[in-house]
């Protein structure tokens, strides 16, 4: 198989995966689907060794970036079902990583904040990132790397314009 994996006659690609025939049309997106798959797999045993489910850590390190944030921000910010956030942040706080407290400027909106354990946990997430970062990419070269960053970055500029609204 040459090095870009694209589909043979057989429709084969990438290590001998069979391409189902309704991916024929879109073998790089279903290449995508199945490596996305896979990240998240690794993520999630990676994570939970330090407690966490998927997507908490998207939260926490929002939370290191930003500062206290108001719950419907992160929502927006992290671009998640609001209930679905409302679960991580019940979680996390549960587990003693967050706190919410009234907005001091709008006391019907909920401010979340990292905790002096969350602030831990973020630099743990940060180990588990880095750890994960490695295995996903140990096979290719560092211009490789930046190579294959470039690209995602212009495949989710793509996907971005095509959901941003029309004027």
């Amino acid at each position: 198989m040459d090095a870009t994996r694209e589909p043979t006659a057989a429709g084969t690609a990438g290590h001998g995966c069979t391409l189902p025939a309704a991916a024929q049309g879109g073998p790089v997106s279903h290449a995508l689907s199945r490596v996305a798959r896979l990240h998240r797999t690794a993520a999630a045993g990676l994570l939970r060794e330090l407690g966490l489910y998927p997507g908490q850590e998207l939260v926490m390190m929002s939370l290191g970036e930003s500062g206290p944030a108001r719950q419907s921000d992160l929502i927006r910010m992290l671009g998640l079902d609001p209930s679905t956030v409302t679960k991580m942040l019940q979680r996390l706080e549960q587990a003693g990583h967050v706190r919410r407290l009234p907005d001091p400027v709008d006391r019907r909106a909920v401010l979340v904040e990292a905790t002096e354990s969350g602030a831990r946990l973020l630099a743990e997430v940060g180990r588990v990132w880095s750890v994960l970062e490695e295995e996903s990419l140990a096979g290719l070269a560092p211009a490789e790397r930046e190579q294959l960053l470039t690209l995602l970055g212009r495949v989710e500029a793509s996907l971005c314009e095509r959901d941003a609204p029309r004027a």
